[in-house]
């Protein structure tokens, strides 16, 4: 991936749900201006969401998502429904598509409550408007024909209407100022992915470089040479969460410090629940399960972040004998109540809103949802102080919410 791409994190999720044959890929097909999904008469061929990376004018870097038909029956139909909630877990938005020519089914006003019940922007397309026996769009629905294009742009310009301002939140940018240096420690190990940086190392880089800051990236065995070469100290330092405890003895307690993976908890919205769930770590007892979750699938190493390191030192840290889970990628368990705690990664390869929706999950079950940084932190010593940056999360750490 290049500094200049936009990864599918970032974009904005734009799904298209309904029933079979009510248009959906046709619409999709017709929105982007390509063939990305195959349109036919037979019912219930997009069998698997299709998704697609791509700039949508006016709404820029997008994911468009088409989905099965919500209306799929027997043991195969069941499954790709299933598809299609998960689909929808991960949207920023939704397009309800509804044939006009047979109107409201059963399934749409169910989809429409589980939109809602995501809180998530939405339009409804009501489709086929060109065929004579197409029924009238009702007041809160547009018409569109897949087919001639009627209305089609104002779809799209609609949708960019309904969309969430994502310009405003930054990683960190706002942390500095124009001229600032900020140094970025970034471990090079048997786990460091080839010739290339991970994701949110680049999404730092470029951040600071968009604010006008200066980023020096180092190894953790530089660091103390970087910060002895620079003339002033640095407004932070921003270590890989696996080096806190050798980057917080290096760096003068008055130099701000914190993670990448705090970084993208905040980023991602839920910084303040990984600091209020981080203290059930401490509380870990004989026979409790923790639930390791990854929001990206690869290939393990010898000593896996996730599966062997955070283990490791959980059962250090509390002496107990804890059962490990592990999920990855778009895989997480619908009951949580299994677990003792839940310790997601950073989710920089999820959208916000999947990142919430598990978030949420959890919460709702009464399990406490924390992330790889913030456990770490915690166990290294070194939360307080890389918390020192976002004074409400600290404080919420001083008063005994952690």
């Amino acid at each position: 991936m290049s500094l200049n791409s936009t990864p599918s994190a970032q974009r904005t999720h734009i799904g298209f749900f309904g029933c079979r044959n009510a248009g959906k890929s046709s619409l999709v097909n017709a929105v982007t201006g390509q063939a990305l999904a195959i349109v036919s008469d037979v019912r219930g061929t997009t069998t698997d969401p299709v998704l697609k990376a791509m700039e949508l004018l006016p709404l820029g870097p997008v994911v468009i998502i088409d989905t099965p038909g919500f209306d799929d029956e027997g043991a195969l139909g069941e499954l790709r429904v299933k598809r299609t909630v998960d689909a929808l877990n991960r949207c920023d938005a939704a397009v309800l598509v509804i044939d006009g020519a047979i109107g409201v089914r059963a399934e749409d006003v169910k989809l429409l409550e589980m939109i809602k019940a995501r809180r998530l922007p939405f339009l409804i397309a009501w489709n086929k408007a060109d065929l004579t026996a197409s029924l009238p769009a009702p007041p809160d629905a547009m018409a569109v024909s897949s087919a001639t294009g009627a209305n089609v742009n104002e779809l799209k310009e609609a949708l960019a209407r309904i969309l969430p301002n994502r310009a405003e939140k930054r990683l960190l940018a706002d942390l500095v100022k124009p001229g600032d240096a900020a140094i970025l420690v970034c471990p090079i190990d048997e786990s460091a992915p080839k010739g290339r940086m991970i994701l949110p190392q680049q999404q730092a880089i470029r951040d600071l470089l968009d604010a006008g800051a200066l980023a020096l990236v180092c190894r953790e065995k530089e660091l103390k040479g970087a910060l002895a070469s620079l003339a002033r100290p640095p407004r932070l330092v921003i270590t890989d969460s696996q080096a806190f405890g050798v980057v917080s003895q290096i760096v003068p307690d008055d130099i701000p410090l914190t993670s990448f993976s705090i970084l993208m908890a905040r980023y991602k919205g839920f910084l303040e629940t990984a600091v209020a769930g981080v203290a059930a770590v401490d509380a870990l007892k004989d026979g409790d399960r923790v639930l390791m979750a990854e929001g990206c699938t690869h290939h393990r190493q010898c000593n896996d972040i996730g599966t062997v390191k955070i283990p490791r030192w959980l059962r250090a840290h509390t002496g107990a004998a804890i059962e490990i889970e592990t999920c990855t990628g778009r895989d997480f368990p619908e009951d949580l109540t299994p677990y003792r705690l839940v310790i997601h990664c950073g989710g920089c390869m999820l959208t916000e809103n999947v990142v919430q929706y598990r978030m949420n999950l959890a919460l709702a079950q009464g399990v406490p949802f924390t992330n790889y940084g913030t456990a770490i932190a915690r166990m290294t010593g070194a939360l307080e102080r890389s918390l020192r940056l976002f004074p409400q999360v600290h404080a919420l750490l001083m008063g005994g919410g952690a």
